[in-house]
């Protein structure tokens, strides 16, 4: 019978974190779900400590409001800093912290800010674990929102492998309750995971996808930017899984079958 944790999470109303939250409920163990509307701020520190009083394990999917790079590494440095320091006093014996794949190999934008926030935790003094995923299923309705002008959206030409943020979360539970001798490395020797569905897809196509699912009109079209610095990691193999990652279901149409 698996231990029963108590485990707190960061973002606990975003994408993810809400699956955590689920996941570790339905999984036996103690849940502290952190967030402002249930009084804890991680970039002020407000309730934190209250919020880590007997927690062992801080999963941390929290997302700040901007996607542009130095909002975002502003918001993920700040909250790791915050995080550690009160976990240290809490006495929380691991982190572990949902990043993306491939982020590392960004220079600019969201992608380089998730690598400052993997930096910050790895240099802490809590012992942290990194799991990057692929894009999530639920990104390609905000894609497509995103680059929507009249009866056309712009999506961004990219291979991917997507996943559910569901079975995202239930990998961040996994790692968050086993046992603490568990293992892996990157390419930067630190302790990462990769996390990626069971195969690869076109970005656009699947938005094709959706649209056509919903019945909708809108057109779609394939975009590259080449005022992005990063633009041409979309194209390759940057954003796919390596070869020891994790392949979980559902495809993106599985997925969208089950949530129509």
């Amino acid at each position: 019978m698996q231990e029963r944790k108590k485990i707190a999470v960061a973002g606990a109303t975003g994408r993810v974190g809400r699956h955590v939250v689920a996941v570790l409920k339905t999984s036996g163990h103690d849940a502290v779900a952190m967030s402002r509307s249930s009084g804890v701020d991680i970039i002020t520190g407000a309730g934190l400590a209250e919020a880590l009083a007997g927690v062992e394990c801080i999963i941390d999917a929290a997302t700040g409001p901007s996607p542009e790079q130095a909002a975002a590494t502003q918001f993920f440095t700040t909250a790791a800093r915050n995080l550690i320091a009160a976990g240290e006093r809490a006495s929380v014996r691991r982190i572990i912290v949902v990043s993306i794949i491939g982020t590392d190999k960004f220079t600019s934008g969201y992608g380089a800010a998730k690598a400052a926030h993997e930096r910050a935790m790895l240099a802490g003094s809590i012992p942290a674990r990194i799991l990057r995923a692929a894009q999530f299923h639920e990104f390609v309705a905000q894609l497509v929102e995103w680059g929507r002008q009249g009866d056309v959206s712009h999506v961004p030409n990219m291979r991917t492998q997507l996943v559910a943020a569901r079975t995202v979360a239930e990998a961040l539970v996994g790692l968050a309750s086993g046992p603490e001798s568990a293992s892996a490395r990157g390419f930067s020797g630190a302790p990462i995971w990769e996390i990626a569905g069971p195969r690869e897809e076109s970005l656009v196509e699947m938005a094709r996808l959706l649209i056509a699912r919903r019945g909708d009109t809108l057109r779609i079209e394939g975009v590259s930017d080449p005022n992005d610095p990063d633009h041409e990691l979309y194209k390759t193999d940057a954003l796919l899984p390596g070869p020891h990652a994790a392949l979980a279901g559902p495809t993106f149409a599985e997925w969208l079958d089950a949530t129509a």
